[in-house]
C-alpha cells in the first residue's frame, strides 16, 4: 500500500468518525433561529440545521394568526399552520422528528390574550405533536413576546410554556417555564470583535449562572451574531445561541470540539548560539527540512500550544516561498517536492521529471557529482510524493512500484520512513544494491555501512502522531551516520503529517505534528551550532487547508484553527534558514530557487568528482 493510499484509507475512517461526531454534536440544542421566517427557506432551514430553537412572529389579523414582524408585511399565505405547524407535521410523518428534537418559539407581537385564545384551538389540532409529560418526545411550544402575566401561566394546556424575560427570582411557575431570555444589550455593549471587557462579561456571566440555578436554560437577543461571539457564548454556557444563519452557527459549533486542541505535553526549545548564522563560512553539510503543508497559521498555531516558544522561530532568515507547479496553481506534493529537489517546475503528480516526462536529476544525484552522502527522513512512507522527489523518477506519484524500484538504483546513501510493507518483494534487492536494512534507529546512527535503510514499524495514524520523539530521534540517528561518513552530506527531512491535519480538517494531528517537526529542527539547530560548516533551511512544498487562527490560549496550550478547504492552497509559504549563508535565504521566490541556492553554494566551494 503507497503513502496516497494509506492517507486515503485514514481518510475515510476519520471522515466517518466525524460524521458521527458531529451529528451526535449537532443534535444538542445550541441554536436558537431568531426571526426564522425571514430566512429563505422558513423552518426547515433551521430544521435542517439542527437548531434547538426555532422562533417565529405572529400577528392576529382578521382572527387569523399571521407569521411576520409587523401588519405591513403580512403575506396572505403565510399563516402559522402553513410555514410552520404543518412543516413539523410533515416532518414526524417522515419520520425526520426522531433523530431531532427542538422548541417551536411563538413570539407574540399582538394582544397576548387575544392571541392565545386563538391560538390554542390552533394548537389543539396538532396535539399529538407537542411535548407534555405524557410525551416527552414532543416538540415543545413555548410562548414569547407579548405574554400573560406570570401567575397566569399555569391557566394554559400543558403543551404551552413560555419564555420568562424577568430577573430569576423564587415562587416563579417554573413547570412552565422553557427558557429566559434577556436584551444582551442590557448587560454588555460588545460587538463580537475582540473579547467582551472583563466587566461586562463578568455582568453576562452572573445572570447565565442565576438563570442555570434555576434549572432553565437562557437566550440572549440582539447579541452579536459571528463566530467570535458563538464561541464566547458557547464557552460562557448560553444553552440557545441567538443566530439570523443557523445554517453557519451549527456548522461552526459542529466542528468547534475537533477545530480545539490542548496539548497534552510542551516541549522545551534549543536557544542557538547564532554563531555561524549568515557567516561566510565553506558549506559542508545541507539540510533541508520541508513541513509537507507548513504554512504561516500551522506555524504559528504550534507557536500558541507551545507556550508562545518554538525552535523554528529562534530563526532570523526568513523568506516567502511561491509554491505554483507548471500546470496549475495550487501544487501538490510532488511537484512542489520535485520543484524543491530538481530545481524544475513539473505537473502535478509528476516526480522527479519536466513537464514533458523526461527524466531530470534531482540534489542527490547531482550533489554525488561533487562527492556528498545523502539521506532521506520522513514520517510519511518512504514512496510518499516528497520523499520519492529526492530519488525517483515518473510521471506519476502512485506507481508505487516504479517509485521503489528507482530506490534500488539511486544515489541515496540513507533512507528512513514508513512502507515496509510496500517494498516486502524488493527487501532482497535493496539489500543487494548495498542497502543495509537494520531493526532500530539506534542501529542506524550506529551503522558502519555505506548505505543503510530502516523502516519503521507500521501503526495506525493516531499512534504515529502520538510518537512524538520519532522524527527527533530519526533526524538524530541519521546525522549521526551521515557524519560518521567523514564527507559532505545532504539531509532531506519531512514533517508530513501536517498536511494529513490539513487535508482532515484536525487541529490535533496538525499541531501534534507540528511540533514533533519542531523537536526535529531542535535537534538539527543544536546541530548546526556544533558542525558551523552545516546551513540548515526549513520550508514547506505547500501550505494545507487555508488554515487561520481565531483563537488561542497561550497559557493553557489550547488553540482552535478554522479551516477554509480539505486541499492545498496557492498561498506563500514561509523559509527559515540557519548556519553558513543563510542570510542568502532572505526574501520572496519561487521554490525552484531553494535548489538554485543550494547548488551555487556547493559550486562555489566544491570541485567535481
Amino acid at each position: 500500500m503507497n503513502g496516497n493510499n494509506r492517507k486515503l484509507i485514514i481518510l475515510l475512517i476519520i471522515s466517518a468518525i466525524k460524521l458521527v461526531v458531529g451529528f451526535a454534536w449537532a443534535q444538542s440544542p445550541r441554536i436558537h433561529s431568531h426571526n426564522d421566517y425571514i430566512g429563505k427557506v422558513p423552518f426547515w432551514e433551521a430544521f435542517n440545521s439542527h437548531a434547538g430553537s426555532i422562533e417565529a412572529d405572529v400577528i392576529l389579523s382578521e382572527g387569523k394568526l399571521m407569521v411576520a414582524h409587523e401588519e405591513s408585511s403580512i403575506k396572505p399565505e403565510w399563516t402559522l399552520s402553513n410555514v410552520y405547524l404543518d412543516p413539523i407535521r410533515q416532518a414526524k410523518t417522515l419520520g425526520m422528528l426522531e433523530s431531532h428534537n427542538f422548541q417551536l418559539v411563538v413570539e407574540i407581537k399582538t394582544d397576548a390574550k387575544k392571541t392565545l385564545a386563538v391560538l390554542e384551538p390552533e394548537l389543539e389540532k396538532y396535539k399529538t405533536l407537542w411535548y407534555t409529560e405524557t410525551n416527552p418526545k414532543g416538540i415543545k411550544i413555548v410562548i414569547s413576546g407579548n405574554k400573560p402575566p406570570v401567575q397566569d401561566y399555569n391557566q394554559y394546556p400543558d403543551y404551552i410554556f413560555f419564555d420568562y424575560q424577568g430577573l430569576p427570582q423564587e415562587n416563579l411557575p417554573l413547570e412552565k417555564i422553557a427558557m429566559c431570555s434577556y436584551d444582551f444589550k442590557n448587560y454588555s455593549e460588545w460587538n463580537g470583535k475582540g473579547r467582551m471587557i472583563e466587566a461586562q462579561k463578568q455582568k453576562v456571566q452572573a445572570i447565565i449562572d442565576e438563570v442555570h440555578a434555576l434549572g432553565k436554560p437562557i437566550r440572549f437577543w440582539g447579541s452579536p451574531d459571528k463566530k467570535t461571539a458563538w464561541r464566547a457564548f458557547h464557552a460562557m454556557g448560553v444553552d440557545f445561541i441567538n443566530t439570523d444563519i443557523p445554517f453557519l452557527a451549527t456548522d461552526y459549533l459542529t466542528k468547534l470540539p475537533r477545530n480545539t486542541y490542548k496539548v497534552a505535553k510542551q516541549h522545551n526549545i534549543y536557544y542557538p548560539t547564532y554563531q555561524a548564522d549568515g557567516q561566510g563560512n565553506q558549506v559542508e553539510n545541507i539540510i533541508l527540512m520541508i513541513g509537507d503543508g507548513n504554512g504561516l497559521t500551522q506555524i504559528s498555531a504550534g507557536l500558541a500550544a507551545n507556550g508562545n516558544k518554538l525552535n523554528l522561530t529562534q530563526l532570523k532568515n526568513i523568506g516567502l516561498v511561491k509554491t505554483q507547479s507548471f500546470d496549475d496553481f495550487v501544487t501538490d506534493s510532488a511537484a512542489g517536492g520535485s520543484a524543491l529537489a530538481t530545481g524544475n517546475k513539473t505537473n502535478n503528480r509528476h516526480i522527479g521529471v519536466t513537464p514533458e516526462g523526461n527524466r531530470v536529476e534531482n540534489l542527490s544525484e547531482v550533489l554525488a557529482k561533487y562527492g556528498f552522502a545523502s539521506g532521506v527522513v520522513t514520517s510519511d512512507e518512504v514512496s510518499g510524493a516528497t520523499p520519492s522527489a529526492f530519488y525517483a523518477h515518473q510521471t506519476d506519484r502512485n506507481k508505487t512500484d516504479e517509485i521503489n524500484t528507482d530506490l534500488l538504483d539511486c544515489k541515496l546513501d540513507l533512507f528512513i520512513g514508513y512502507g515496509k510493507q510496500a517494498f516486502q518483494d524488493k527487501l532482497d534487492s535493496l539489500e543487494t544494491s548495498g542497502f543495509d536494512l537494520v531493526e532500530s534507529l539506534k542501529k542506524v546512527g550506529k551503522s558502519k555501512s555505506e548505505r543503510v535503510g530502516y523502516f519503521q514499524p507500521e501503526s495506525n495514524i493516531s499512534e504515529s502522531i502520538a510518537n512524538s520523539s520519532y522524527l527527533q530521534e530519526a533526524t538524530s540517528s541519521a546525522l549521526s551516520f551521515l557524519s560518521a561518513k567523514k564527507q559532505p552530506f545532504f539531509l532531506m527531512v519531512e514533517g508530513s503529517n501536517i498536511d494529513l491535519g490539513g487535508h482532515w480538517n484536525s487541529t490535533k494531528v496538525m499541531v501534534e505534528e507540528e511540533l514533533n517537526f519542531d523537536r526535529a529542527i531542535g535537534e538539527v539547530m543544536r546541530y548546526v551550532d556544533e558542525h558551523p560548516n552545516t546551513l540548515l533551511i526549513v520550508t514547506a512544498d505547500h501550505e494545507t487547508s487555508g488554515a487561520s487562527l481565531p483563537y488561542a490560549n497561550v497559557e493553557k496550550g489550547e488553540v482552535e484553527i478554522d479551516f477554509h478547504s480539505y486541499d492545498h492552497t496557492g498561498t506563500m509559504v514561509p523559509l527559515f534558514a540557519y548556519g553558513a549563508h543563510a542570510n542568502l535565504f532572505c526574501g520572496v521566490y519561487e521554490n525552484t530557487a531553494v535548489f538554485k541556492k543550494i547548488i551555487s553554494l556547493v559550486e562555489k566551494y566544491h570541485q567535481p568528482k
